[in-house]
C-alpha cells in the first residue's frame, strides 16, 4: 500500500453510517483521508481504476452470512489489487426517532441480512411489527426521519450522523458477527512478516486437477486461509477457485508455490499480497 499520500480518497460503499464507512474510518484513522461515497460495489471499483479514488474498501465476506458474491465477481473482472484488510465486529442497535416510544413501534426497517442477524430478537421483542427491507442499514437510519413509530436495525455512526437515539445495542443473534472487509488499490503493499496472498486460478476439467493444484502449498507447508469456487459466468459450469494463504507473494516459497500452481492452472491472477487483520 501507498504511504506517502497523506491525504488520500478512499471510495466506499454507502450512504454514509454503513459498516463499510465504520471500516474505512478504522484502517486510515492515522491518515487523513478523504471519503468518497458511492451507491454500488461496482462505483467503488471503477473509481479506484479511474483513478479518482486512492483507495476502496468493500465487503467480502462475514462470518454468519458468508462471502460477498458480488465482491468475488468484481475481483475477478479487475485489474485491481487488495493492499490490506479490515475486520469489522458487526455491532447491530435498535435506532429510533427521539421521543418514539418502544411500546409504539410498528415498523422496523433494515438490510435483509441485519433483520435476518436479529431475528431472534425481533421475535422475541416485537412479534407483531412489520419488518420492511432496505438497502442498507444506512438508508433505513436515514429513512426514520419521515416516519413515526418506526425503528431501524443500524450502526452507532449512523444514528450519530442523522441524529437519532438508540434504544438497545447489541442486538444480532450471533455473538461473534464479524464482516471482513478488503481496501483496494492500484498496487498491493510490501512485506510486513505477518501477510496474507488472495488470488483466482482454474484448473482444467480433468480428474485431481484441484489436488494438484494444492500440492504445491501442502509440500511447502503454506497454510491455505481460504479456498471457494464460484461460476465463471464465461461458460455454463465453468468455475474459478478463491484461494487465500499465509505469506506474502514475493517471500520465497511462496513464489515457488505460485509458480508451481501457475503451470498447471488455465488461468492463475494474483489479487495481492497484505498484512492480515488481527
Amino acid at each position: 500500500m501507498k504511504t506517502k499520500e497523506k491525504h488520500p480518497t478512499v471510495a466506499f460503499l454507502g450512504p454514509k453510517g454503513t459498516f463499510t464507512q465504520q471500516a474505512a474510518i478504522k484502517f486510515f484513522s492515522k491518515r487523513k483521508a478523504k471519503f468518497l461515497e458511492l451507491e454500488s460495489l461496482q462505483e467503488v471499483f471503477e473509481a479506484v481504476a479511474e483513478g479518482k479514488a486512492t483507495y476502496g474498501v468493500v465487503p467480502v465476506e462475514n462470518s454468519v452470512e458468508g462471502s460477498v458474491n458480488l465482491t468475488l465477481d468484481l475481483l475477478y473482472k479487475s485489474n485491481l489489487k487488495i493492499c490490506g484488510e479490515i475486520l469489522e465486529e458487526i455491532k447491530h442497535s435498535l435506532i429510533v426517532n427521539r421521543g418514539t416510544d418502544k411500546s409504539k413501534i410498528k415498523v422496523i426497517l433494515s438490510h435483509p441480512q441485519a433483520l435476518s442477524q436479529c431475528r431472534t430478537y425481533l421475535d422475541e421483542n416485537f412479534p407483531k411489527a412489520k419488518r420492511k427491507e432496505v438497502e442498507s442499514t444506512a438508508s433505513a437510519v436515514r429513512k426514520l426521519k419521515r416516519m413515526k413509530n418506526a425503528a431501524a436495525i443500524g450502526t452507532e455512526l449512523a444514528a450519530k450522523i442523522y441524529g437519532m437515539k438508540i434504544l438497545e445495542k447489541n442486538l444480532c443473534d450471533w455473538p461473534q458477527n464479524l464482516t471482513r472487509f478488503i481496501v483496494l488499490s492500484q498496487s498491493d503493499s510490501k512485506p510486513t512478516g505477518k501477510d496474507k496472498t488472495s488470488l483466482i486460478f482454474s484448473t482444467k476439467d480433468v480428474p485431481g486437477a484441484l489436488h494438484k493444484a494444492l500440492e504445491p502449498f501442502a509440500s511447502r507447508s503454506i497454510n491455505l486461509t481460504k479456498i471457494e469456487s464460484r461460476p465463471s459466468k464465461e461458460k455454463p459450469w465453468e468455475y474459478v477457485f478463491f484461494m487465500e494463504f499465509e505469506g506474502h507473494r514475493k517471500d520465497e516459497k511462496c513464489a515457488e508455490a505460485i509458480g508451481d500452481l501457475r503451470s498447471l492452472c488455465e488461468f492463475l491472477k494474483v489479487l495481492g499480497s497484505y498484512r492480515r487483520a488481527s
